[in-house]
């Protein structure tokens, strides 16, 4: 069974649009290592139509241009590209292609597919959401920034309560904190289990 992991820029008051308006001074070698790491590990890329085309608008011309981020670039034309979407795609960003069908239903196939490798998300905070919710996403990296921008989409909306498990954690120079997290399950307890833990005062 292939790995789906998921990496995505958020603030501290859980922010995660426009990440290009306030992140960037908070990327520094560490949080590169961090990107890269998790979408090294992956030969496929599962997006929605506006990462997508927000990467297809971008990366192909800084491969073409070589320059610092070239790497990067080349690595993000050369893996297979899944798109999540209900429109043709009009890039011709080359590996690309649409997931057809149902969300669930295509991406547990996908994660049955043989290979070695990861499947990679960046953004597409909508698809993770349903991930998450389906319980097929193995890891989410939240790079975590510590500014409230206090405007924007949030990552989570509201619904049932969805229990993860911290996999890793990791404070950058910059004050940004690298969080892994996997499925959890759901805890139960009230008051009278959690005061036994509370300090006995005189």
């Amino acid at each position: 069974m292939r790995k789906i992991t998921a990496g995505l820029f958020i603030s501290l008051d859980g922010i995660i649009d426009n990440p290009q308006d306030w992140h960037f001074p908070y990327f520094n070698d560490e949080m590169g290592a961090a990107v890269n790491a998790q979408l090294a590990t992956a030969d496929t890329l599962l997006l929605g139509r506006e990462t997508y085309e927000s990467f297809a608008g971008a990366w192909p011309e800084r491969e073409a241009a070589g320059g610092a981020d070239a790497g990067m670039a080349r690595a993000l034309g050369d893996a297979r590209k899944i798109v999540v979407s209900h429109r043709e795609l009009t890039s011709d960003w080359r590996n690309s292609e649409l997931l057809r069908g149902d969300l669930v239903e295509a991406v547990t196939a996908l994660k049955a597919e043989p290979g070695a490798t990861d499947i990679a998300m960046s953004g597409s905070p909508s698809i993770v959401r349903q991930l998450l919710a389906a319980r097929l996403l193995d890891e989410l990296h939240l790079l975590v920034h510590p500014l409230l921008v206090r405007k924007g989409a949030k990552l989570f909306d509201d619904g049932d309560p969805i229990p993860l498990r911290l996999l890793s954690s990791r404070a950058f120079t910059t004050g940004v904190l690298h969080l892994v997290y996997g499925p959890g399950e759901l805890l139960s307890a009230d008051y009278d289990d959690a005061k036994v833990h509370l300090e006995q005062q005189d």
